[in-house]
């Protein structure tokens, strides 16, 4: 009888308070997979089940104990994974990380090349993951620091670097291969010329595809880079054995064909589709980093003494007091204790108008302080900060997409196998039928199918077309940074605009102006007054009135909350709201206060001008509707595509704008947290969903959604973030990437097509199957060239997408 050998592991638990908590669990875990034993222990805080598969039952034991609404002490971290090469990498990678024990979930995102995994910290390391992941030949970046981040993208473009060189090499080399065996055969030692040439090819800019299918073969494996490998290694060691010993072939009666050229220029084309493929791929690294290098290095803090002393950001800790100086970013999330100021808040809010803080307001990390110096309490640190909130949620948007499973990586686990199949009884058939060279035939028709199966216009197909499709976009002044979005364009049936900046222009304009008759000389005063005001608004006025001249203003007068007091030649001058004039006793003519009350209904902000005694001017500030968002929004909806509208403004305005642009789904005092749960909401209901922003507030349902598109006159983060910009902020732009999207699919799946037809036409004649019907035999230089001839045409077809027009 075979004894089961099984292990303890603890699970610590999370709001288990008594015994009666510990009864639930303890029945919960009797009916989880592979547990033999188990118990709760209440002051310890954890579950210790015995298991055999540790994979399987400490997995299901968190979902039941979390399925009875307790919890689980777990981790959840995205590592970047390096050296996958395709989507079968990103599986093995998966798989192993997941069968060890302590590991909740792992699922590895191609696209991103990161794993997103949950873990118990107390049964298994990060450095244990790496050592698991490195058995099967890859490896995990583990960096506690940001600065990982500049780490990666130097890693990236040291293998983008590498690839060029690698690819321009092969080709190099490739161009007189071709010559010689195509044209010039009968030139003397022209198989030792073409070894010579060969060489440096296949052993040196090839080796990875060797490399990485000696992996694939240590773990019962096969893809894209294993038939590379077999098929020019096959074709190399055979033209080697015949320029060695070509008396072996002219024995029985045959020729010693040498093939260098075949296996070279299919390891030139492979790294020419690679590089293609890693050009068109987005860099998400440099999102995290610029969005880490919105926090300052350095703070100064104010001690008991009123002394002030830098510090590094590092060492700040709750409860210290620190200054905030004009133009400088507040450090980290606080409340202010003394002074007050302006402080731009778009990063959180969208909104383009900064936001006035005086004490016992809240400030927070990254955000910028304008023309006032201020003090605040330090009340989150580090990790704690809205800012680092922002990071983490960004980073986990993007690392929660289901891997990207490439078509042709899908393809090519079922194809590689069977092509090695049809290689191996093309050789067998030989043997047995073939008669007196049979063998001979057979090891021909072996190498013919594997070089006419040799991927290359299957490895062509996406990239080729991606770029012809992203160069088109941009010629448009859209940028597209990967195939995933490309894909997914076209099937968008939910598309979310954010409103400042995105459907208007983001900059506070005066839109509206009306003098009170025979008042309108005043203007110079109250373009000296606002000259001088601190208020954010006040800039809209002064551009209005740019080409006016002013007086010289003197003893203004700040009233919070309301607008500021002048004076001015023996008169006093009131700019602000209607509850400053009311205050201060002045007069307001009904002809001024019914159009104040218009612009009002229309979610305008309304500025008043007066002397000591009357009402002189009135002025509406708006954000303007860009001049191209009406007809945009209208065109999407007639591509059945339904149009939200999401914005920080309030609701009024959000209301007032969405009626002028046509949209009927519309939320107002939206946070960043809730625009990304309500891309989810639709992703819930099966909606493909593009999100539309400009600010950073937006870079988190950006992130989330299926398609993000940001605005090019934007901030760098959503730029970043977004797998598609319009440089123009020009809404009509987005109507056309979809177009282009629907476009670039097509080719693709064309592409794909006339690769398959070359393949299942040419596998059977590279295998000889009309030999027995008319003798016809395929030369393998004939596949070779047939070869380059499919990757060609894939290409043709693709610079096909130049000539779109919309």
């Amino acid at each position: 009888m075979k004894t089961v050998k099984t292990q303890p592991y603890a699970i610590p638990l999370e709001n288990v308070e008594s015994e009666h908590c510990a009864m639930i669990v303890n029945k919960g875990l009797q009916s989880v997979e592979g547990i033999t034993q188990h118990k709760v222990e209440i002051n310890n805080k954890q579950a210790i089940i015995e298991t055999e598969k540790p994979e399987i039952a400490i997995p299901n034991a968190v979902k039941t104990i979390r399925d009875l609404g307790y919890d689980v002490a777990t981790t959840t971290q995205i590592i970047p994974v390096l050296q996958m090469t395709c989507a079968s990498c990103a599986v093995s990678v998966e798989s192993i990380i997941k069968f060890l024990p302590g590991v909740v979930n792992a699922s590895v995102n191609y696209a991103s090349a990161e794993v997103k995994v949950e873990y118990i910290p107390s049964l298994v390391t990060l450095n244990q993951m790496q050592v698991a992941v490195q058995s099967i030949g890859y490896d995990l970046f583990i960096n506690q620091d940001n600065s990982q981040y500049e780490t990666l993208e130097d890693i990236h473009l040291r293998k983008q670097k590498q690839l060029k060189a690698k690819t321009l090499g092969a080709i190099i080399l490739s161009v007189p291969l071709v010559a010689i065996g195509m044209f010039f055969m009968d030139i003397p030692y022209a198989n030792y010329i073409m070894w010579i040439l060969a060489t440096p090819v296949v052993l040196f800019y090839g080796k990875d595809f060797y490399i990485n299918a000696w992996k694939q073969l240590k773990h019962r494996s096969a893809n894209m880079d294993t038939l590379v490998a077999l098929s020019t290694g096959v074709a190399y060691i055979f033209s080697v054995f015949n320029t060695l010993f070509p008396d072996y072939w002219h024995s029985k009666g045959l020729h010693a064909h040498v093939y260098f050229e075949s296996a070279a220029v299919v390891i030139a084309f492979i790294l020419l589709g690679k590089l293609l493929e890693e050009n068109a791929k987005g860099n998400t690294s440099s999102a995290i980093k610029k969005l880490i290098g919105l926090q300052p290095k350095t703070v100064n803090i104010v001690d008991a003494n009123g002394n002030q002393m830098e510090l590094p950001i590092e060492q700040v800790e709750v409860g210290m007091t620190i200054i905030v100086k004009p133009g400088e970013k507040v450090a980290v999330d606080g409340i202010v204790s003394q002074g007050s100021s302006f402080v731009d808040e778009s990063m959180l809010s969208g909104e383009p108008v900064p936001v006035r803080k005086e004490t016992n307001d809240k400030v927070f990390s990254g955000t910028i302080n304008q023309k006032g110096s201020f003090q605040f309490k330090a009340e989150k640190v580090g990790a704690d900060t809205m800012l680092s909130h922002i990071i983490k949620m960004v980073q986990e948007a993007q690392g929660s997409k289901a891997p990207v499973q490439k078509l042709v990586d899908k393809i090519a686990s079922v194809f590689v196998p069977i092509v090695i199949g049809i290689a191996l009884l093309s050789l067998i058939a030989w043997i047995i039928w073939g008669g007196e060279n049979g063998f001979t035939q057979g090891l021909l028709a072996l190498v013919t199918v594997l070089v006419i199966a040799c991927p290359c216009a299957l490895g062509l197909a996406t990239p080729t077309a991606i770029m012809v499709g992203v160069g088109k976009g941009a010629e448009e002044g859209i940028l597209i940074k990967d195939a995933e979005s490309l894909e997914l364009a076209k099937k968008i049936n939910a598309i979310i605009l954010d409103k400042t900046g995105t459907i208007t222009k983001g900059k506070p304009t005066v839109t509206d102006v009306i003098w009170a008759e025979g008042n309108d000389s005043s203007k110079q005063i109250l373009i000296a007054i606002e000259k001088q005001s601190e208020h954010p608004l006040a800039e809209a006025v002064v551009s209005f009135y740019k080409d006016e001249n002013s007086v010289n203003v003197n003893h203004i007068e700040s009233i919070t909350g309301k607008g500021v007091k002048a004076h001015y030649n023996g008169e006093y001058y009131f700019v602000g709201n209607k509850k400053l004039l009311f205050e201060n006793g002045i007069n307001i003519s009904e002809k001024l206060d019914h159009e104040a009350s218009k612009w009002l209904l229309e979610a305008k902000t309304v500025i008043w001008f007066a002397d000591s005694k009357n009402a002189l001017s009135v002025l509406a500030i708006a954000d303007e509707i860009k001049e191209t968002s009406i007809e945009a929004i209208q065109e999407l909806q007639k591509m059945n595509i339904e149009v939200y509208m999401l914005t920080g403004d309030n609701a009024n305005t959000a209301k007032a704008v969405a009626e002028k642009v046509g949209i009927t789904n519309f939320k107002g005092e939206v946070l960043p947290k809730d625009k990304a749960d309500f891309v989810k909401e639709l992703q819930a209901k099966g909606k493909i969903v593009a999100m539309v922003g400009d600010g950073i507030n937006d870079s988190t349902a950006l992130a989330q959604a299926n398609v993000s598109i940001a605005m090019g006159k934007g901030s760098d983060i959503a730029i970043d973030v977004a797998k598609m910009t319009i440089i123009s902020s020009d809404l009509s732009k987005i109507p056309l990437a979809i177009k282009i999207s629907a476009k670039t699919v097509n080719t693709i799946k064309q592409n794909l097509f006339w690769a398959f037809i070359y393949n299942i036409i040419g596998i059977p004649l590279a295998a000889g199957i009309l030999y027995p019907i008319n003798g016809f035999l395929l030369n393998p230089m004939i596949a070779g060239a047939a070869m380059a001839l499919s990757s060609v045409s894939v290409v043709a077809n693709s610079l096909r997408l130049k000539y779109f027009k919309n």
